[in-house]
């Protein structure tokens, strides 16, 4: 009989899992982009829509993207669901799979509260402004903006490098606040202890990261890790996992203005929050052991597929 499996052999395991689930949703998008939709009936959708949020939950809390900003450009560029109900559903999605992750990263020191509460309210405040102005958008507009910002997303991340080795001395706002703390990194088998870096200059990003995300309902977690690794110098997984828990409240107080004008719609928000959040439990417990960089190529490679198609529907060239 073969021993247990070694740690090694683990990773590579969930790295073709990874790549796995990547392709699967290629595949399920190709065949929508390939033809013009049929007719087909109203259930078809919502169990589309469960199954790919499923997927997508699963890759998106281990990259500490949330969900909008794979759930927005996929769906609003396969689907045939006006673009504002997709941004709707989008900011519910990114709270529910954060929501869903929230107990499991907090429970294992990979997401911290003190850091997330001074950063949501910031970017809470500023998502509402968002909010405003992408409503007051055309659908085309949006979709070209959308398109040029999920590219520039994915240039970011690419060429982003990681800060793993931090400096455990906070800053003097970080002192004052307590943002400081330490996890157990079961990859490399030791406590790792962290401090905020830089927290003036955080809270200003996170100002224009909030009106970004409400604009395009994206929940802006694409952007809430690089801050929290790069320039507020958290070790890389508590920087994902954090990122879940300012999603909350800059998604819920963007959500408002959607629900506010009628842009939600059960049957496209129901289904893909619910499928996202069973997704996120389990992204939740891959985070743990998952490396950080199998889960970046998987995000890219969704990002740049979805963002191109988003891209040319909003100019016509691909409906």
């Amino acid at each position: 009989m073969s021993g247990p499996m070694r740690s090694g052999d683990r990773r590579r395991l969930l790295q073709r899992v990874g790549f796995g689930l990547a392709l699967i949703v290629l595949a399920q998008a190709a065949p929508a982009a390939s033809a013009p939709l049929a007719p087909v009936s109203w259930w078809v959708w919502p169990l589309a829509l469960f199954g790919i949020c499923f997927l997508l939950g699963i890759v998106a809390v281990p990259a500490g993207v949330g969900g909008g900003v794979l759930f927005v450009p996929i769906v609003g560029g396969f689907f045939p669901f006006h673009l504002d109900f997709v941004r709707g559903a989008g900011l519910l999605v990114a709270m529910a799979s954060a929501l869903a992750a929230a107990p499991d990263l907090l429970r294992n020191g990979l997401a911290d509260l003190r850091v997330a509460l001074p950063l949501m309210l910031v970017a809470s405040l500023t998502s509402i402004l968002g909010a405003l102005i992408g409503l007051s958008l055309s659908a085309s507009t949006v979709n070209i903006a959308l398109g040029l910002v999920v590219l520039g997303i994915v240039v970011l991340i690419a060429r982003a490098k990681r800060a793993d080795h931090v400096d455990p001395r906070p800053d003097r706002i970080a002192t004052r606040l307590g943002l400081q703390g330490s996890y157990f990194d079961l990859a490399v088998g030791k406590e790792q202890h962290w401090a905020a870096q830089r927290t003036g200059w955080g809270l200003f990003l996170f100002a224009i990261i909030g009106v970004i995300g409400g604009m395009f309902g994206v929940g802006a977690g694409w952007a809430n890790v690089p801050v929290l690794n790069l320039v507020m110098a958290l070790p890389l997984k508590v920087a994902a996992g954090t990122s879940g828990l300012i999603l909350t409240g800059a998604s819920a107080s963007a959500t408002w203005m959607y629900l506010d004008s009628g842009a939600v719609l059960p049957i496209v928000a129901v289904p893909s929050a619910v499928g996202m959040m069973l997704g996120a439990r389990l992204g939740a417990r891959l985070l743990r052991v998952l490396p950080a960089a199998n889960v970046r190529r998987i995000v890219i490679a969704l990002l740049a597929f979805a963002g191109m198609r988003t891209l040319l529907k909003g100019l016509g060239i691909w409906m």
